[in-house]
């Protein structure tokens, strides 16, 4: 996944289909899944939200000069990519 100039680095699909099952499987409840760039770790990380307002809080990859970089969010029960 993400593979291409306008990402990072690849990001190994096992490792994505985990992190939704860890997201569905949590008892808090959460909704989304989003998928983070360290910048100085070099990797993805998952953080996830309960609230679609919460996506906000993240610059985008492109547009972003912190730490950590919104890649992409998904619906951890559709699967579907949100941003």
């Amino acid at each position: 996944m993400f593979d291409g100039p306008d990402f990072p680095k690849s990001l190994d699909e096992e490792v994505f289909n985990a992190w939704l099952e860890n997201g569905r499987l949590s008892k808090i409840g959460y909704n989304y899944l989003l998928v983070i760039w360290d910048e100085y770790d070099s990797k993805y990380l998952p953080v996830y939200v309960e609230r679609r307002d919460e996506i906000g809080g993240y610059e985008t990859y492109k547009s972003s000069t912190g730490r950590e970089s919104l890649v992409a969010s998904y619906d951890l029960y559709s699967e579907s990519r949100i941003v």
